[in-house]
C-alpha cells in the first residue's frame, strides 16, 4: 500500500495527465455518451437520499462486530473487533463513487450484478435501487458484516439482492459457474496483484460484449497499478476508464482500436 504522500503524488501527476471530464475531442460516441450522460450527470435521483440516510445511520451505530479480515496484506483470516461506525468510515465508498456506479447502473440496465467486497452494503443498496429488477449477488468474507448487510437490505424492502458470504478464494469461481453471463461487475476484495489479476480471467468466462468490469483502488499499491495495467491490455478489453480511484473495463467489438483513458472527475 502506498502511504499517503504517495498517493497524493500520483494523484498530482494523475490530474495534470488526465482529460478534464467534459468529452471534448472525444471521437468514440459511446465514451462521449458515458461522459457526459453518466460521468456528468447532475441530476438528482430520490435513490440517493435513501443510500446516504443508511450510511448516515451505519456512521452513528457503536455496535461492535467480529471481522474476518481476508483482505490484502493476510495471507489468513485476521480477526478484531470494530464498531460498525468505523467499518462504515474505513470500508464504503464516498457518495460520489456510490453514485457513480448508480448512474452506471442506472444507464446501460445490467441485469446481473455481481460484487466482490459488500462490507455493510451502502454501495450495494446503490446498485440495487439503480435497477431493482437486476439479480444482485453481493460476496463477502466476513460473517459477522454480510449479516448486518442482510439486516439493511431487508429494513429498506431490497429483494434483489442475495449474499454469498466466505472467502472469495473458495467462493467466486462456483458463484460464477452457476451465472449465465455477468454484465456488471464491481471488484472490491482482495487489494493484490495476483487475487485481483485470478478474479478478473474467473470473470472473463461470463462477460460478453456489453459487460462492464469496474476495479476499485487501481492505485492503491504497486501491486493494483500492475493488475490494472494487466487487466486493460488484455485482448479482450476494448477499451478502460481511469478515474484513478476505480478502473472501468468495456469489451466492445465497435472499438476497432484499443482505447485508454484518463478522465478527471
Amino acid at each position: 500500500m502506498y502511504s499517503k504522500w504517495q498517493l497524493a503524488g500520483k494523484y498530482v501527476n494523475y490530474y495534470f495527465s488526465s482529460s478534464n471530464g467534459k468529452g471534448h475531442g472525444t471521437h468514440s460516441p459511446f465514451i462521449f455518451h458515458f461522459i457526459s450522460q453518466v460521468l456528468n450527470d447532475r441530476q438528482f435521483y430520490p435513490e440517493y437520499v435513501t443510500v446516504e440516510t443508511l450510511r448516515n445511520k451505519l456512521l452513528k451505530d457503536k455496535a461492535e462486530l467480529t471481522i474476518n479480515d481476508f483482505g490484502a496484506g493476510s495471507t489468513y483470516s485476521k480477526i478484531n473487533k470494530r464498531t460498525v461506525s468505523a467499518i462504515t468510515k474505513s470500508s464504503a465508498k464516498p457518495k460520489k463513487f456510490g453514485q457513480l456506479l448508480f448512474r452506471i447502473v442506472k444507464q446501460y440496465q445490467p441485469k446481473t450484478i455481481l460484487e466482490l467486497g459488500t462490507s455493510l452494503g451502502i454501495t450495494t443498496t446503490y446498485l440495487s435501487l439503480a435497477n431493482p429488477g437486476s439479480t444482485l449477488i453481493t460476496m463477502e468474507g466476513s460473517p459477522a458484516v454480510a449479516q448486518k448487510a442482510s439486516q439493511n437490505f431487508n429494513e429498506l424492502g431490497l429483494d434483489n439482492i442475495s449474499i454469498e458470504q466466505g472467502n472469495f478464494d473458495d467462493t467466486l469461481q462456483g458463484v460464477i459457474q452457476g451465472l449465465s453471463s455477468v454484465n456488471f461487475a464491481f471488484i472490491d476484495g482482495n487489494h493484490r496483484q495476483e487475487p485481483t489479476e485470478r478474479y478478473f480471467r474467473e470473470l472473463l468466462s461470463k462477460t460478453t460484449n456489453e459487460s462492464i468490469l469496474v476495479f476499485d483502488d487501481i492505485h492503491w499499491s504497486g501491486e493494483m497499478e500492475k493488475a490494472w495495467e494487466t487487466i486493460k491490455s488484455h485482448p479482450s478489453v476494448r477499451c478502460s476508464v481511469d478515474l484513478f480511484f476505480i478502473g472501468i473495463v468495456f469489451f466492445r467489438q465497435e472499438f476497432l482500436e484499443k482505447q485508454h483513458f484518463r478522465i478527471r472527475f
